[in-house]
C-alpha cells in the first residue's frame, strides 16, 4: 500500500509537471529569407523583431533564422512556402510573384514615394482597408514596408531618358518592368542574389537597386555609374513578412499577444525607416571609390517623371479590368503617403 502511495504521488507530480509545461508552451518557428545573415534587412530589421519576440516571451518563442534560402527553394517561392508551412515566416518581396498582390503595386508606381517610412505607413494603411482580407488573406501578415529610393546602376551613364535605349536593365517588379521597357530599356526580371552575376557575365547592362543592398551585392564594384532622381523616387518595392496562418493560430492567446504586439504598423514603419538609413553610409563606399554619382536637378526629374506618367495610366486601366478601382487608389495611396510624411 506503502508502494501505491508513493506510485500514486509520482504519477500525481508528473502529471501537474507535465500541464505546467504545457502552460509554459515553447515554441519554435523557422524564419526563411533570400539575403546573406549579415545583409542590412536580416541582421538590422528581422533579427531586431525576432529577437524582441523571444524576449517580450520569456524564452517561450525561438526564432530559427535560415537566411540564403538554406532551407530550399528560390525567393520567388518564399511566399508560398509560408502558406504551405514550409516555413512558419518568411520575408520576401511582393513583386517576387508578379500580379499576385495587385494592390500593394501602388506603392512601387513611379515616383510614388516620398521617404521609405511614410510610404510604409501608407501601405500598411492601404493593406489594413484593402488587402490582409484578400490579397494576403492566406498568411498572417506581420509587417509591410518598402525601401529608400531607387537607384540606377549603370556601366554606362544615364542621364537622359535616350540613355536607356537597348540597355539590359534589371527590373526589379512587374510596375518596373512595365515603366523601363516604356523608357526605352530591356527590362530583364531576376531575383536580387541574381544581380552580381549577372552583372560580371554581361547579362545585364546594370540594375536598379536601392544603395543599401549594393555593397553586399558589389555592385559599386561591377559598375561605375549610380543615376540619383533627387529628392524624388523612380520606384521603391513592396516588402512582405509574414507567417503561416496555422503556425499562428496554434499559438496560445497570450503568444498570439506577443507576434501582435511586435508586428503591424509601427514595426512596418521602423523597418522602412532602417532599411533606408542604410543607403547613406553604403552610398559613400561608392564615393570613396571614386564611382560617377549623378544626381538628376529638378527640372530633369520633370521630365522622367512626365515620361513615367503613361505606366501609371497603364497600371490604372489594368486594375480596372481586374474590378479593382486603380484611379482611387493611386489618389488614397498619394494622399496617405503625403499625410504620414507631413506627420514626420
Amino acid at each position: 500500500m506503502i508502494l501505491s502511495r508513493r506510485a500514486l504521488l509520482g504519477s500525481t507530480l508528473a502529471a501537474t509537471l507535465l500541464a505546467g509545461a504545457a502552460v509554459a508552451q515553447e515554441v519554435t518557428l523557422r524564419l526563411h529569407q533570400f539575403l546573406p545573415a549579415t545583409s542590412v534587412v536580416p541582421a538590422e530589421i528581422l533579427d531586431v523583431w525576432a529577437d524582441k519576440v523571444e524576449a517580450d516571451s520569456d524564452g517561450r518563442i525561438e526564432i530559427q533564422r535560415f537566411p540564403s534560402m538554406q532551407l530550399g527553394g528560390t525567393p520567388p517561392q518564399l511566399y508560398d512556402q509560408a502558406v504551405d508551412g514550409v516555413a512558419d515566416i518568411i520575408w520576401t518581396v511582393a513583386g517576387y510573384t508578379p500580379g499576385r498582390f495587385p494592390r500593394a503595386e501602388v506603392v512601387e508606381l513611379p515616383f510614388m514615394m516620398t521617404n521609405a517610412e511614410a510610404t510604409s505607413r501608407a501601405l500598411w494603411e492601404l493593406a489594413e482597408s484593402y488587402m490582409l482580407d484578400d490579397d494576403f488573406a492566406d498568411v498572417k501578415v506581420l509587417a509591410l514596408w518598402v525601401h529608400g529610393p531607387g537607384v540606377l546602376h549603370t556601366n554606362r551613364p544615364i542621364t537622359e531618358i535616350a540613355d536607356l535605349d537597348g540597355l539590359k536593365l534589371r527590373a526589379p517588379s512587374r510596375t518596373t518592368t512595365m515603366l523601363f521597357q516604356a523608357l526605352g530599356a530591356t527590362a530583364v526580371g531576376m531575383p536580387v542574389p541574381a544581380v552580381p552575376e549577372a552583372l560580371s557575365k554581361g547579362v545585364i547592362d546594370g540594375a536598379a537597386l536601392p544603395w543599401e543592398v549594393t555593397e553586399a551585392l558589389r555592385v559599386h564594384e561591377l559598375v561605375d555609374n549610380h543615376t540619383e532622381f533627387g529628392d524624388a523616387s523612380i520606384y521603391t518595392l513592396a516588402f512582405v513578412f509574414a507567417m503561416n496562418l496555422d503556425a499562428y493560430n496554434a499559438l496560445p492567446d497570450d503568444l498570439k499577444a506577443v507576434i501582435d504586439a511586435n508586428s503591424g504598423l509601427e514595426f512596418s514603419a521602423f523597418a522602412g525607416r532602417t532599411h533606408q538609413a542604410f543607403d547613406a553610409p553604403v552610398r559613400q563606399v561608392a564615393v570613396d571609390r571614386g564611382n560617377n554619382i549623378i544626381t538628376l536637378s529638378p527640372e530633369q526629374v520633370e521630365e522622367w517623371r512626365a515620361a513615367a506618367a503613361p505606366t501609371v495610366d497603364t497600371w490604372i486601366a489594368e486594375m480596372d479590368a481586374r474590378g479593382i478601382d486603380g484611379a482611387a487608389l493611386v489618389d488614397e495611396a498619394r494622399a496617405l503617403i503625403a499625410e504620414n510624411t507631413d506627420a514626420q
